[in-house]
């Protein structure tokens, strides 16, 4: 048996639904600190510099970030199960 469901709601109100906290304001402030250091790169590896230490967690929070998108992109790739 297959069931599908289709919410319509904006991403506000699924992280109130969900009970997730708001962090629109903590992502301004990081939005803008990466505004402000990506000022003035003047290369590919200088933004990465730049991206590495302001990123949460440094390195370590870089690949566990692309490994969960990794994770994701494998799992929903088109592999059905019976």
């Amino acid at each position: 048996m297959k069931v599908n469901l289709e919410v319509d709601c904006t991403p506000h109100e699924a992280r109130e639904f969900l009970g997730l906290p708001d962090v629109s304001k903590a992502n301004e402030a990081y939005v803008d600190a990466m505004s402000k250091a990506m000022q003035g790169v003047g290369s590919i590896e200088q933004l990465q510099d730049y991206a590495k230490t302001l990123a949460p967690m440094g390195q370590m929070g870089l690949k566990l970030f692309q490994q969960f998108i990794e994770s994701g992109a494998a799992f929903g790739g088109g592999k059905k199960g019976g």
